[in-house]
């Protein structure tokens, strides 16, 4: 690890780009911690301490809404933006054709996120003021509409410039920029953690306890990158062809098809989705309808987040699942794979180029899919059956977090490796 620590900080390119990423962090954090005026951070502080709901959305971004901060609704925005994006190359014909452009149409693809990201950084800031409103205990005191319109207008663009700031990560330093950002605020978030599990434990049978959640959270850790690193290696055999006086091709290689081709991504989606249904009960429960205030009622203890009940594993589980399958769907097209290997001169052996070298990948991903699937789909749920054993524990917060970081990790090592290997191929 040191030597390829030595490595990688002796190319001078590679040590710009890890420079570069750090400095952008850091700044980061710096406009975490810049707060809006005219609001009692005391009472919100307080506030954040009661609530499971909020807690949860302000570990996930980095402790900024609990100070109140112009990064308050963090990178969330463009990840419903990309999430919108992606269903909709689903169902438009024309988007699913300019997925296949190549980089010409990603970037197009890209371009239109980000301003679908833009008026929803208004719209979910908009619903999280009011939200912070609808609590009472003067969190917001009696804002003025201008006032109401400048915060908004202050958190919209902390949004953007976070969304440029992650971009510039990806073009210029090392990994993807929004993951990095989204795992340094569940980071950020640790010392709070592990502080309340310090005060929660006292004696001898409380060390026990917190040896088991070690002891646990290491194996967690462990088998997440056991599955992140697992392959499928399907052969691939090349024919011979002869050009001129020079015989070429006629080796023998290996299809890597990963066991968690998804990464991350589900995991991120779910959460998304499952803050919906409370927030939408919590500012609806003061309607002066009845019957819209009772169903919103409604929503709101049966997908209740704490404590956690059966309903809001069972869609958890399942949107991390069907995430999971989708998200496969978009960056593995098992079709243009067998074309490639077809156009190469490639084949995989005891199957026909083409349709049916299609159908196989396409089976094959499936099914080691579906083993990848599930294995998110109880490191995400696994917190919620356990916090029973360890009430005062935040369990909700413990497995979901040590997947993201973990895996962004991973994915950020896997491309420093990549830079490196590319970098030794220039050098002959």
């Amino acid at each position: 690890m040191w030597n390829k620590l030595i490595q990688v900080f002796k190319t001078k390119d590679l040590r710009n780009r890890i420079i570069f990423t750090i400095v952008i962090l850091v700044l980061i954090r710096i406009l975490s911690h810049i707060p809006i005026p005219g609001v009692d951070l005391d009472a919100l502080k307080a506030f954040f301490d009661k609530s499971k709901l909020f807690g949860l959305l302000d570990v996930f971004s980095g402790g900024t809404m609990r100070r109140f901060s112009i990064g308050m609704m963090g990178v969330g925005p463009y990840i419903n933006a990309s999430i919108i994006m992606q269903l909709l190359a689903h169902v438009i014909p024309s988007l699913e054709a300019m997925q296949k452009e190549g980089d010409e149409g990603r970037k197009k693809i890209n371009q239109w996120t980000r301003w679908i990201a833009v008026p929803l950084a208004f719209l979910q800031s908009y619903g999280m003021i009011m939200l912070l409103r609808s609590q009472g205990q003067g969190l917001l005191g009696n804002i003025t509409p201008f006032q109401l319109f400048s915060v908004i207008l202050v958190t919209a663009t902390g949004t953007i410039l976070l969304m440029w700031l992650g971009e510039l990560i990806t073009e210029r330093g090392i990994g993807n920029g929004i993951s990095l950002i989204i795992a340094l605020g569940i980071i950020a978030g640790l010392p709070s953690i592990v502080q309340s599990v310090g005060v929660s434990y006292t004696g001898v049978s409380s060390l026990i306890g917190v040896a088991g959640l070690i002891l646990l959270s290491l194996v967690v850790i462990v088998s997440i990158i056991y599955v992140n690193e697992g392959n499928r290696l399907i052969p691939v055999s090349y024919a011979r062809r002869m050009r001129g006086i020079k015989m070429y091709g006629g080796m023998d290689t290996q299809l890597p098809l990963k066991l968690n081709t998804a990464g991350v991504i589900p995991i991120i989606f779910a959460m998304s989705f499952m803050i919906f249904p409370n927030l939408i009960s919590q500012f609806f429960s003061n309607a002066r309808t009845p019957f819209i205030a009772e169903a919103a009622k409604w929503v709101g203890k049966t997908f209740s987040v704490s404590p956690p009940t059966v309903w809001y594993g069972i869609l958890y589980f399942v949107l991390v699942v069907a995430f999971t399958f989708f998200y496969t769907s978009v960056i593995f097209n098992p079709k243009e794979i067998s074309e490639n290997i077809q156009k190469q001169g490639g084949f995989v052996p005891g199957m026909r180029p083409g349709t049916e070298t299609a159908k196989y990948l396409g089976f094959i991903i499936v099914r080691i899919t579906l083993i990848g699937a599930v294995f998110l789909g109880i490191i995400s749920v696994l917190p919620l059956m356990l916090q029973g054993a360890y009430a005062s524990f935040d369990m909700l917060i413990g497995g979901t977090s040590i997947l993201i970081v973990v895996s962004v990790i991973l994915e950020t090592v896997r491309q420093l490796d990549a830079q490196m290997i590319m970098r030794s191929y220039e050098e002959y």
